[in-house]
């Protein structure tokens, strides 16, 4: 009996293969996140994207929609699990990211308030898509952190936008702002009497941290406060911001605001630099100082030190400094400043508060201690201010030896000078707190008293 073979059966299974096929998802879902986070930090660093916060953010949101991009294509491409909702987000993540490169700041104004409700709710149609879609426990693993990130970032981000639109109608602009070249400064003035007292905050701050101050004063002379640049009330600025480049717009500020001089300057901390640089750049102006434990200047032997990144350099640091600052569109600088400013005046604290919470805030502040060593340089241009009116006041609490001797040293600048320690005040309380800020009050006002009857004054 011949019998019929049995025809070969082909060992290339269907089944098999989705089998192997399956086990490739975990694997593209993580790849395609990494590059998409590796793109955004290549895009950030790429020269022609600008070192400006608005750019900044736009490049990470490029780079974050290419990975998006890539889980949907490699997923459905190399596994039988594929997930092609990811392009919606690729979609929404590149949209806004180009239009944030193309335009910077100009559409700021709108998309701060369309992207986080659309975000959020595309945050919840993904994680219903991943619930539906992805059989990878490892794969859901990744992708559910990420989702809740992003839902986070929405509703950081929404509130954020609301409370600066409350924040700007609820603390309008007190004084005036003007143009110093290529942006504006806000610039206040109140009292009456001369010498006019021009106050300069310290590294990060702005007007209103010196609300104990300025009515303190304003009772005997006339008082300004302003804003650098990008802080407070005040525009951004496109050149760096070093003790020389400030000394420059607070003189042009002070020029265009029909106030005249001799001033008495008064600058705690990182202000004590720009005032002493303002000093050495302008003699004829200042009348009298009062440094407030202020930053020590750097050698006398090499003062003048340029900027950090020159115009037209590539500024790595600036990029950085973006990166950072755009942390404060989701929320994350207000979180900081509710454990702030709580000594200050109720009005000046609130508006410490809610200027303090800004991205354009954080990024000058950055800026600044990014440019000191620059401006420690340049405030070494003074190194004698003659027979001058000047107050050494410093910080009983907090400071070191070295620091004390460097203080001592600042008072040796003037042949009528005075040295006075506080006792129990730090560094901030100097002009956060009643008690302590009286003593830098009365301080100001006695140089403004020897400038006037050109007496000696005492410790």
């Amino acid at each position: 009996m011949t019998t019929t073979p049995t025809p070969a059966v082909p060992t290339d299974h269907p089944a098999r293969q989705d089998s192997g096929r399956k086990g490739h998802i975990g694997r593209v879902v993580a790849s395609s996140l990494a590059i998409g986070l590796v793109a955004a930090l290549l895009l950030v660093a790429a020269p022609f994207i600008p070192a400006e916060i608005s750019e900044v953010t736009g490049a990470v949101l490029c780079g974050f929609a290419l990975g998006w991009a890539l889980l949907a294509v490699l997923s459905t491409r190399f596994t039988d699990q594929p997930q092609q909702w990811a392009a919606i987000p690729a979609m929404f993540m590149g949209v806004g990211g180009l239009l944030l490169v193309a335009f910077g700041s100009g559409v700021d104004a709108v998309l701060n308030w369309v992207w986080p409700p659309a975000l959020l709710a595309l945050a919840i149609w993904m994680a219903v898509r991943v619930r539906r879609q992805l059989r990878s426990r490892s794969g859901r693993w990744l992708l559910y952190p990420v989702i809740a990130l992003l839902a986070l970032a929405a509703i950081g981000g929404g509130y954020e936008t609301v409370r600066q639109a409350a924040d700007t109608k609820a603390y309008p602009m007190p004084g005036q702002l003007i143009d110093v070249g290529g942006h504006s400064l806000h610039l206040n003035c109140t009292g009456s009497g001369s010498p006019t007292v021009v106050l300069e905050a310290g590294g990060g701050e702005m007007s209103s941290n010196l609300g104990w101050i300025m009515p303190a004063v304003a009772g005997t002379t006339r008082v300004c406060v302003y804003d650098r640049a990008g802080r407070g009330w005040s525009e951004a600025a496109d050149v760096p911001q070093d003790g020389t480049q400030i000394a420059i717009d607070l003189h042009t500020l002070l020029q265009r605001g029909n106030i005249p001089g001799p001033y008495v300057l008064a600058g705690h901390s990182f202000g004590g630099l720009y005032v002493r640089t303002f000093a050495a750049r302008y003699p004829n102006d200042v009348a009298g100082l009062v440094l407030v434990d202020s930053t020590a200047a750097g050698s006398a032997t090499q003062p003048g030190t340029t900027s950090v990144d020159d115009a037209g350099s590539y500024d790595a640091l600036g990029r950085v400094s973006a990166l950072i600052s755009s942390s404060a569109r989701l929320g994350l600088a207000r979180l900081y400043g509710q454990l702030s400013y709580g000594s200050l005046p109720p009005r000046s604290r609130d508006e410490a508060r809610a200027t303090g919470s800004t991205a354009s805030n954080l990024r000058s502040t950055i800026d600044e201690y990014v440019q000191a060593n620059a401006s420690i340089d340049q405030a070494a241009t003074l190194q004698d201010f003659a027979g001058k009116p000047l107050v050494v006041v410093t910080a009983g609490s907090g400071n070191d030896a070295a620091w004390q001797a460097k203080q001592k040293d600042m008072a040796a600048l003037s042949t009528n000078s005075a040295h006075r320690v506080i006792s129990g005040a730090t560094h901030e309380a100097l002009v956060a707190e009643q008690e302590y800020s009286a003593a830098t009050s009365q301080a100001i006002l006695d140089v403004v008293s020897a400038v006037r009857g050109r007496g000696q004054l005492s410790n």
